[in-house]
């Protein structure tokens, strides 16, 4: 006769054999992580400044060199969230000459926290400006005859809030403070989310410009006005045009002149390794949203660029660091002196790029008009700015306030012609009168 076990005996032994294989399972997760943990490269501070540092140096860098360099720092707000973005302007002789009659150049470095190596390009590119460092074979007598015929506005650390994240441990953080990424947050094309749209690197924010980061930067594009626009960012190495929303570039002269220049600075310094076209074209997806597309398009900017100047394809997705930053010595002081010499390069050539062409005040006036959206967007952003909260209370949906500003326009050229027409009409009755005397 057979042995027969107990139900509960076998329910038992089911529940001790899986509490079991649940703790070897929690066991082997743990230490995957750490050893994932451990494999991850940390922010290497004795080739990287930390934000403080860095910024620290820059300031110092100005103050040995008022003549030629001056610094401001540029504040925003909204809803709670404030952030300021440092500007430092190179100009040789800036009291005695207009910005307006000389080559304007504006830079940004930093937009992404992550890149940590663009920001320390920004400062090597200053002290070669102030000449506490040289490029190799740098003839400091033409160098200083072409920097004279420029003014340059460099942005060393745009995003520093998601700066300040990535080193407190966040090393895959691209976005700002309140996690909104900065190159999808201005007008053109604003929104628009693709098949494989990821909210944590692409996040819009809740309208354009709706960060102060993004305000900052389009006041200082607006009012300088700048014939050449660099965004530079790392992940890979590639000299990219407009557009980055689709799959075009511009036409005509505008693709000529940019292109040309792409193509020299890209044998004398990429060695013919930089990915060239535009954005949309040439990385694989289309990003909506951008700096360099509202530089090209709306500002008005002949030339805009955005630089990818280091990217390592050997880096795990997670090891975000060494993704998109240089980790060792030799790979550190290489991207920085070759794109160095790269930036001096586009000083050089830049103003002969556009010589042929009129200069920007001559362009057609049409150029400079914007469409009352565009108007209201701007004035509507600068009045929150001004007045943060107060603006909120009253705040009214764009729609209506566009509705009501066309109406009133319309009523305004209405009620004109009804004046024009009842001036007309009494003169036109009025009793003829005899020049003959009676």
């Amino acid at each position: 006769m057979g042995h027969f076990f107990p139900i509960s005996s076998i329910l038992l032994s089911i529940i001790i054999c899986f509490v079991a294989c649940s703790q070897v399972i929690v066991l082997v997760n743990a230490q995957t992580d750490n050893i994932t943990q451990h494999s991850l490269t940390p922010i290497n501070y004795d080739l990287y400044h930390s934000s403080g540092t860095l910024m620290e140096e820059i300031k110092a860098l100005v103050h040995r060199h008022l003549d030629k360099l001056t610094m401001e720092t540029m504040q925003a707000g909204n809803k709670g969230y404030s952030a300021g973005v440092t500007v430092v302007t190179y100009c040789q002789g800036r009291e005695e000459t207009d910005e307006r009659s000389k080559f304007r150049i504006l830079l940004s470095f930093g937009q992404h926290g992550r890149e940590l190596i663009t920001s320390e390009l920004a400062l090597r590119i200053l002290s070669i400006l102030s000449e506490e460092q040289f490029l190799p074979n740098m003839d400091r007598a033409s160098s200083n005859s072409m920097l004279d015929k420029l003014v340059i506005k460099v942005v060393p650390m745009e995003n520093l809030n998601g700066r300040k994240l990535v080193e407190a441990g966040d090393l895959c953080e691209r976005r700002n403070g309140r996690g909104v990424d900065l190159n999808r947050n201005w007008s053109v094309d604003w929104g628009k989310k693709e098949k494989d749209y990821d909210p944590y690197e692409e996040n819009p924010g809740t309208a354009p410009f709706s960060e102060p980061e993004t305000q900052i930067m389009r006041k200082l594009a607006i009012s300088f006005d700048p014939h050449v626009w660099i965004n530079v960012h790392s992940g890979m190495e590639a000299l990219f045009m407009p557009y980055d929303h689709k799959n075009t570039t511009p036409d005509g002269l505008p693709l000529e002149r940019m292109k040309l220049l792409l193509e020299e600075v890209n044998h004398l310094h990429c060695q013919k390794r930089c990915m060239i076209g535009s954005g949309g074209g040439s990385v694989g997806y289309l990003a909506h949203g951008t700096a360099t597309d509202y530089m090209y398009d709306i500002a008005r900017v002949p030339m805009a660029f955005t630089f990818e100047i280091y990217g390592d394809g050997t880096a795990s997705s997670n090891d975000c660091f060494q993704m998109f930053n240089p980790t060792d010595l030799s790979s550190y002081n290489r991207v920085l002196n070759d794109w160095a010499a790269a930036f001096f390069t586009i000083f050089k050539l830049g103003p002969y790029q556009l010589g042929e062409l009129p200069s920007k005040a001559s362009f057609s006036k049409l150029d400079k008009w914007v469409s009352i959206d565009e108007y209201l967007d701007g004035y509507l952003m600068e009045r929150r700015n001004r007045y943060g909260k107060k603006m909120e209370v009253l705040e009214l949906g764009m729609q209506e306030i566009r509705t009501y500003f066309r109406l009133f326009l319309l009523s305004s050229v209405l009620l004109m012609f009804m004046f024009c027409s009842r001036i007309s009409k009494s003169k036109s009755s009025r009793p003829i009168v005899s020049a003959m005397p009676l």
